[in-house]
């Protein structure tokens, strides 16, 4: 494939172009704010590289169209899509990011953090013993890249880890990964449920009420998508405590709406996406790399499937 006019779109294409150029990448760029994105660049484009990617361009017209972030599902969630254009992603350290961000959460919950905070303001002396990660059983949803280096993370520090994927397929260093249509009956055995699957029509609201009420008393951590998740059961199960609490990071509307519930409740913690930001050093290592491979006929490790839709 051969690939000359790239065009670059990003909030930070300036310090994209930076890095780029500084990489001595020959070839003819165009940097672009979101705002400033246009079908005329696609008309000129052989490459299209972009974060947030436009589900309402027509990206037939490229050869190539490449994520600055993980995700693609704005671009293959219930749309169709050319094959003859290749579709690649940016693959860095969202693992041990997400990993980091889930081990934190799980970690404030066995340390008693929240508690010892009211118990200082209340002058309380009254101690609590922590619980131990080893003694914990987690359950990850997704056992791709994100989700094994997950499981490696919680794993190293002695967690029994569970994985859940739509093809049930054993990989390391998960104790069993379970098929998503025959997994239900063990989620009462585990304390932990971690979401790191991507958004697909097999995964959408997956997370319903038929999974919580298998549930008793599990903490609940969303680092995948936010439609993957019915809110309203969610919010069901969390009242009922099924559900303890829940850490969510990703949701159905970005930003999230200020008049969404999920704000307000005691037992939610809201973050702003940002369990797995993509670094501007990051991008441009994983694009030049993909770049190089695609012009030496390589394989892609970060080629997307578009018949799985990640």
């Amino acid at each position: 494939m051969n690939i000359e006019n790239i065009v670059v779109v990003s909030p930070k294409y300036k310090e994209l172009k930076q890095l780029i150029q500084s990489k001595n990448v020959e070839k003819n760029f165009r940097f672009l704010p979101e705002e400033e994105a246009t079908e005329e660049e696609l008309d000129w484009a052989d490459a299209f590289l972009a974060f947030n990617l436009k589900s309402d361009h027509d990206y037939s017209r490229v050869k190539w169209v490449h994520s600055l972030g993980a995700g693609v599902d704005s671009l293959l969630f219930k749309k169709e899509w050319d094959e003859n254009v290749l579709l690649t992603r940016t693959i860095c350290s969202f693992g041990q990011r997400i990993g980091e961000y889930s081990l934190s959460y799980i970690l404030k919950d066995l340390q008693f953090h929240e508690q010892f905070d009211q118990q200082q303001k209340e002058k309380n002396w009254q101690p609590i013993t922590p619980k131990l990660l080893s003694d914990q059983k987690v359950m990850i949803y997704g056992t791709g890249e994100i989700g094994q280096v997950t499981a490696k993370i919680l794993a190293s520090l002695g967690v029994e880890v569970y994985g859940v994927s739509l093809s049930g397929k054993q990989k390391e260093p998960f104790k069993d990964v379970m098929n998503v249509n025959e997994h239900l009956s063990y989620l009462s055995n585990v304390d932990y449920i971690i979401n790191t699957l991507p958004l697909t029509e097999k995964t959408e609201y997956l997370f319903n009420e038929n999974i919580f009420k298998q549930v008793a008393n599990v903490g609940f951590i969303n680092v995948g998508r936010g439609r993957s998740i019915d809110e309203a059961a969610l919010l069901k199960a969390l009242n009922e405590s099924q559900v303890r609490f829940a850490v969510l990071d990703v949701f159905t509307e970005e930003p999230l709406p200020k008049e969404n519930r999920l704000w307000e409740h005691p037992n939610v913690s809201v973050t702003p996406h940002i369990s797995a930001v993509t670094t501007p050093d990051e991008a441009v290592e994983c694009f030049v790399e993909t770049l190089k491979n695609i012009e030496e006929n390589q394989p892609l490790p970060n080629k997307v499937d578009i018949k799985k839709g990640f």
